[in-house]
């Protein structure tokens, strides 16, 4: 049976500003991503249906290039166009601005698609939803910061955390608008499940250098064992869940699974880069003092 054995790092060779530098620069260049999309777009991240407000229809389209036929057929253009896998059947989504349900639906019947389904979000629908999807993140992430430092109840150690969290979530958010994905109802729910993630493995290797007995280096190794597993574990699993659910064309759980990807692969970098240059430096430098 094959068995996976974390390797043990040589901290010794790394100085605390060597550990805490790549982090930090891939966390200012994920901002300035931010910062730039939000100069050019007005918005931090594109929104998708949900919160900008539109229409969805499923048609079935028969013969070839359906594609094409689709983007013929209406006068708007398609916001986004998906294939259900193993059928001829398409969803296609426009911005609420472009053309009115009944037109849209007009249009799909003239062109000879057959209507499975149609719906609409108002943008002031959309509008609510999308503050209320924000306001929960910042609650999620402000009682995670309260609870923290309740647990630890030292400034370097807590602080420690919640910068890994932050950058667990704003590394991601960078690479959606690089790969254009959308903020929906789903890949707001796979941010907050990072905001779990990231606590889980950032408090983990707190408890094991903190509370526990032993050398530095070696409590660090003990904590890297079991975090590095877990999250090495689930990153796989998220790893399979986008390629299947790409195969099988279920965007909503392929943007989800990539996010995870991307927030799981970014916790492994803050959490035994950051957060361990910090506890060092706290446990080495700043008890010390």
């Amino acid at each position: 049976m094959a068995s996976f054995e974390v390797p043990e790092v040589d901290y010794t060779r790394y100085t605390n500003r060597q550990l805490a530098a790549v982090p930090l620069a891939v966390l200012a260049v994920a901002l300035l991503v931010i910062a730039g999309f939000y100069a050019t777009t007005g918005s931090p991240v594109t929104p998708g249906v949900e919160f900008t407000g539109g229409t969805e229809l499923r048609v079935t389209v028969d013969g070839g290039n359906a594609q094409e036929q689709i983007q013929s057929a209406f006068s708007a253009e398609p916001d986004s166009i998906q294939s259900v896998q193993g059928s001829d059947v398409y969803i296609v989504t426009f911005k609420e601005a472009d053309a009115s349900t009944s037109q849209l639906e007009t249009q799909a019947e003239q062109a000879g698609f057959e209507v499975r389904s149609i719906s609409s979000i108002s943008p002031s629908f959309g509008s609510d939803t999308q503050l209320l999807a924000l306001l929960g993140i910042g609650v999620a992430f402000a009682g995670m910061a309260v609870l923290v430092f309740g647990m630890f109840r030292t400034f370097v150690p807590s602080i420690a955390v919640v910068i890994s969290a932050f950058s667990d979530i704003v590394i991601p958010v960078a690479l959606m608008n690089v790969f254009g994905i959308e903020l929906t109802l789903g890949t707001v729910a796979a941010l907050l499940m990072l905001i779990g993630y990231s606590v889980d493995s950032d408090i983990l290797l707190n408890n094991h250098i903190l509370r526990r007995s032993g050398d530095f280096y070696e409590s660090t190794h003990r904590a890297m064992r079991t975090g590095v597993t877990m999250t090495l574990t689930s990153l796989a699993a998220m790893a399979v869940m986008a390629l299947t659910a790409t195969l099988l064309g279920i965007g909503l759980l392929s943007s989800i699974g990539i996010i995870l990807v991307f927030g799981l692969a970014t916790d492994l970098m803050n959490t035994y880069m950051l957060n361990l240059s910090l506890l060092r430096w706290y446990k080495y430098e700043g008890v010390a003092r």
